[in-house]
């Protein structure tokens, strides 16, 4: 309290014992995998392993590549931003090393006449070196005198580290691109390869200006274990890496299969479920986020239902499992195939996210189309899903007209409270939000002001979500209920310094078996 001594008009500031909680985001995912190189944005971590922010595919491009040969995870990110995802963590894990051995170019010339005359080698190994050539043009209408020259600096790292002006081709001038370079350059090796017999007196630029990366020779790929899949929460590395990443609410590993597949062709099942227990144990430790997975490729239905009630046996209501894998474009150059099977875990990603920006994260993310997919694996019908959805197992199926849809919004518990994935996660949520945000009522006096402060603040947020439709029931008091007072907290949880809110909640639940009785009505004569 204030100590007032002086006559006159005082004015105090009284904090409010009632604050406005703001619903924590609930579609930002995070992909663990590979990607075609790491990135240089961090000196202190050169291998790229720690999870990075994205917020668009452009931006994904810049930080690590584009589509690769033995990435799944590009293909899947792409996905996840074209259904509607618009955050998301990356957390690579090398599954290559480098080749060890010099990166080149071979850079043309302005008359195409002339072709590649010019061939830039790296001194080190897998060096990250490009190459600008600038023409060495005179003064405003000043005429050249004698053969043209150029500029060829060398950039590393985006910086320029070399520079050599006044360059030319000809074998015989001691302004040899190649006499030059090599004598004094730490950095790279010039071979020009041009015929003698070219004049080159009469051409104003020579060298075709521009900026030419020296391409790397293709790493060698090595295998990667279960283990590196799971990283390590101290080396901010893998799946557990992630536990830096507290926003997370979605962890897809759709390198998976990039691992599992054996020389053969076929999927080692063991290393398989052995990274989805992985993915299934941090979720659960998180208890902030769902684990998506993919059901293993090339199964049929009742191959993928003895593998998921005979081998797999997982029972998480923080994870889902989608069957069957889906067809999208795939980017030229890759694999050489125009059109390929993806694990359908990012695309679905995306949907989560779709649906929980239009209608609300306690929407089921079912019955909605998925963008980008082209057809599915293998086409299941209303019987085969009949045993595959009891035991969690959630379909994609095609529905002629009505597109490819998702149908299935199933967790992987045996818990009914915990079935469907909307119900998880609209907990997930409120979870979260009340955890952020009633962080003020920490070391404030534990008495009946605070007691009705915290229940006004969670009321009001309860009370918005009912009108929104997360809560089921024909008025508050069906919907929700809050009780901190003095039966939750007696004298002697006071002495131990707790504050026991009870908070009960009744979520809506999907429609997911839409029963119509339909029966004949009878006309009585008469």
């Amino acid at each position: 309290m204030p100590t007032y001594a002086a006559p006159g008009v005082y004015v105090e500031e009284v904090a409010s014992s009632q604050k406005v909680l703001s619903a924590a985001p609930t579609a930002i995912a995070a992909f663990v995998g590979f990607t075609e190189r790491a990135p240089s944005d961090d000196p202190n971590d050169p291998d790229g392993l720690a999870p990075r922010l994205v917020t668009s595919w452009t931006q994904f491009e810049q930080l690590y590549g584009g589509f690769a040969k033995g990435c799944m995870l590009p293909l899947s990110v792409y996905g996840y931003f074209q259904n509607g995802g618009s955050i998301a963590y990356i957390c690579r894990i090398p599954n290559s090393t480098p080749a060890g051995e010099p990166a080149r170019a071979a850079l043309p010339a302005a008359d195409r006449s002339l072709g590649l005359p010019l061939v830039v080698t790296s001194v080190e190994p897998d060096a990250d070196i490009q190459i600008a050539v600038s023409s060495d043009d005179p003064g405003e209408g000043e005429a050249p005198e004698g053969p043209s020259t150029f500029t060829l600096t060398v950039v590393e790292h985006g910086e320029a580290v070399e520079s050599f002006p006044g360059l030319t081709l000809g074998s015989k001038d001691d302004t040899n691109a190649a006499k030059v370079v090599n004598a004094t350059s730490t950095k790279v090796k010039v071979e020009v390869s041009l015929d003698d017999k070219v004049d080159l007196s009469a051409m104003i630029d020579v060298m075709k200006p521009g900026v030419f990366a020296l391409e790397k020779a293709a790493s060698v790929p090595v295998p990667v274990s279960g283990r590196q899949f799971a990283g390590s929460e101290t080396a901010r590395a893998g799946i557990n890496g992630l536990a830096i990443a507290d926003d997370v609410t979605m962890v897809i590993v759709p390198d998976l299969v990039t691992a599992a597949r054996k020389d053969d062709g076929t999927i080692d099942l063991n290393l398989w479920k052995a990274v989805q227990t992985s993915l299934i144990s941090h979720c659960e430790l998180q208890a902030n986020r769902m684990a998506i997975l993919d059901a293993p490729p090339g199964m049929t239905p009742q191959q993928i239902k003895e593998w998921r009630s005979e081998v797999a046996m997982y029972d998480s209501a923080f994870a889902a499992l989608y069957y069957p894998w889906i067809k999208v474009e795939n980017p030229i150059g890759v694999n050489g195939d125009r059109e390929v099977f993806v694990p359908p875990s990012g695309h679905l990603a995306g949907v989560w996210a779709r649906t929980d920006e239009s209608r609300g994260v306690w929407k089921a993310p079912a019955n909605d189309t998925i963008r980008g997919c082209l057809d599915v694996e293998r086409s299941i019908t209303q019987n085969e899903q009949s045993l595959l959805n009891p035991i969690g197992i959630n379909c994609i199926r095609p529905f002629g007209t009505r597109g490819i849809r998702v149908w299935g919004a199933r967790t992987l518990s045996s818990d009914t409270d915990w079935r469907y994935l909307n119900v998880r996660r609209l907990f997930n949520m409120i979870e979260t939000t009340i955890m952020e945000g009633t962080q003020y009522a920490v070391f404030e006096p534990n008495d009946v002001t605070l007691w009705e402060g915290v229940t006004r603040t969670l009321t009001g947020f309860l009370r918005g979500l009912w009108s929104a439709g997360a809560l089921f029931g024909t008025s508050e008091d069906q919907a929700f209920y809050v009780k901190c007072d003095a039966e939750t907290n007696p004298p002697e949880s006071i002495d131990e310094g707790k504050l026991i809110v009870e908070v009960g909640l009744a979520p809506v639940k999907p429609a997911e078996f839409v029963v119509f009785r339909i029966s004949q009505k009878k006309q009585v004569a008469g």
